[in-house]
């Protein structure tokens, strides 16, 4: 019964929403019939929308309520070139003019969408066509990969003309727009857009702008104006700002034995860890320690386990490393000899995962053979990497590629540069952003750019999201930021790079976004003799060796390593 009970009622309400439909589409028929009719009454000459081309009466939009329907009509009249007596400048009379067309849209909203009828008219002129003074406007509006884009909004607004313009239309599947019989006339600004895309226009002349591009255009009679948009799907931009990967050291000098959580046979005091006493004055045979739990915010890679002991003849010391608990012993296939106890400092800890082993725990075992003698053991150290973190409210400035013309000055006028950005918890999100190639900068000398996985510049593809994270290191007077990779582009991480000059000779190891970072460095500047000199190299890759380096201010080298 329940099945039946639910088809009928999902049966009953299409019904319903099928009647409503039709209703609503009679009704917008009769509201584009009735504009039709209407237009169709005036004299040939009177028939125009207001601020259109041709200039008439009729309003371009208008909202109606009909049956307690909304609706919107819109309303377009244009000029025809009628290819019965030739196209465009094959045409056998040169009048282009030829016919006028009415073009009426009603839409209206219902539960399922909005829905679009259009009813299209032609209005030829009483007796013989005659030329319409003015010229032609014509419009080609692509994307970023040069293909059409069909139904793209173009507005066109000149209020220096009479009559004035202000007038809105859209390109055909070619992604083209043609308007005859513009009214002659300089200062027509034309924007192009649609839902969802980017918008591209012409532009006036300002104080900031002294020389725009493109400028508003100019109709000159009996000619045509041409121009081309590009305009495409809006993206998102991310930028995310970290300090860098750091490395710290937790020690334990046996002060106070607060890093060690149980003990068996040894005794901790002075600074030193040694085995017990037993009570014929001889030492314990062995003795163990454990400590507590090791780690660190953001854990980016275990580096080395490092200790300081004394080992008379007959004496040792042997570490394993456990997991936090204690319980459990790291394989010796991520640290080789950790079952059978590590007894040479220092013992690398790099094959250790972090994310199985987000904290660990020592496992010390003292030994003699000689009741005489004890090693030992002065500290023992862990060295790790951590971070990146999130690093909140940093001021950036985004600017783009494209320009829209210049000042006075001829300094280049952006057409996207944000310079209020705030990176707010550590991460900003910038929707609604046209594809281009952005360059993000810091407004506050308080924090230097150390590393960035892609390199700045970045080319954000329409329709996308792109995230580019920061990493931040504390601003010094001079910098250089190394940036190494092959010839495809492709960042080549862990590259020794060298940079040295008179006393100074400094080689980091390269990140694994191909980055270097030299900070409080001298200026050097190159044809002097205070220039740099930068090596560079990686395995699998021909070095690279320059003695002509610049270093003055937040300076940047991009390096090239061919196979």
């Amino acid at each position: 019964m329940l099945v039946v009970f639910v088809g009928i009622v999902g049966a009953f309400r299409l019904t319903v929403m099928a009647v409503s439909n039709n209703k609503a589409r009679a009704g917008a028929i009769a509201l584009a019939n009735e504009r039709l009719e209407f237009v169709r009454s005036l004299p040939y000459d009177s028939v125009g929308t207001v601020g259109g081309i041709p200039s008439g009466a009729i309003a371009q939009e208008e909202p109606v309520l009909l049956n307690d329907v909304n609706y919107t009509r819109r309303t377009f009249i244009s000029y025809e070139d009628d290819p019965a007596d030739g196209s465009g400048g094959a045409d056998s009379n040169g009048i282009l003019t030829d016919y006028k067309a009415a073009k009426v849209t009603v839409s209206w909203t219902v539960r399922d969408g909005v829905h679009t009828i259009t009813l299209i008219s032609r209005l030829s002129p009483p007796g013989v066509e005659t030329s319409v003074p003015g010229g032609t406007l014509s419009f080609n509006v692509l994307d970023a990969a040069l293909l059409p884009v069909s139904n793209a909004q173009i507005r066109i607004v000149n209020p220096g003309v009479s009559p004035s313009v202000d007038m809105t239309t859209y390109t055909d599947t070619a992604g083209t727009v043609v308007i005859l019989g513009v009214p002659a006339g300089a200062g027509y600004r034309i924007t192009a857009t649609k839902s969802g895309y980017s918008t591209a226009q012409t532009y006036g002349s300002t104080a900031t702008n002294t020389n725009p591009i493109p400028a508003h255009l100019g109709v000159a009679l009996n000619q045509t104006t041409a121009a081309t948009f590009a305009i495409d799907v809006l993206s998102t931009k991310i930028i995310e700002t970290y300090t860098p990967v750091s490395t710290g050291t937790t020690t334990e000098t046996f002060n106070n034995g607060n890093g060690i959580a149980s003990s068996e046979n040894t005794m901790i005091s002075g600074g030193v860890a040694r085995l017990t006493l037993k009570g014929d004055g001889a030492f314990e045979p062995s003795g163990t320690f454990t400590t507590t739990s090791i780690s660190t915010t953001t854990l980016a890679a275990w580096k080395s386990l490092i200790w300081v002991a004394d080992t008379p003849s007959g004496t040792g010391v042997a570490f394993r490393v456990y997991d936090a608990s204690g319980s459990a012993l790291v394989p010796d296939s991520q640290l080789p000899g950790n079952s059978s106890g590590l007894t040479i400092s220092p013992v690398n800890l790099s094959g250790v995962s972090t994310s199985t082993y987000g904290s660990i725990t020592i496992h010390a075992t003292l030994t003699t053979s000689d009741a005489s003698s004890t090693p030992s053991l002065d500290s023992y150290s862990v060295v790790m990497d951590s971070g990146p973190r999130l690093l909140p409210n940093i001021g950036l400035t985004m600017t783009g590629a494209k320009t829209i013309g210049t000042t006075a000055g001829g300094s280049l006028v952006y057409k996207y540069q944000n310079s209020s950005i705030d990176s707010g918890t550590g991460s900003v999100t910038l929707s609604g952003i046209e594809w281009d190639s952005y360059t993000v900068v810091l407004n506050a000398s308080t924090y230097a750019i150390s590393s960035a996985c892609s390199s700045q510049p970045e080319t954000l593809s329409p329709g996308s999201s792109q995230t580019t994270r920061l990493f931040l290191s504390p601003f010094t007077t001079n910098t250089l930021l190394v940036d190494v990779r092959d010839g495809t582009g492709a960042a080549i991480p862990n590259a020794s790079v060298r940079l040295y000059r008179g006393a100074y000779d400094t080689t980091k190891q390269g990140d694994g976004c191909g980055n270097a970072f030299f900070s409080g460095l001298s200026a050097g500047t190159v044809g002097s003799a205070d220039a740099y000199s930068l090596d560079v190299s990686a395995t699998g890759f021909q070095s690279y060796t320059s003695s002509e380096i610049n270093v003055s201010g937040t300076s940047r080298a991009s390096i090239i390593l061919n196979n």
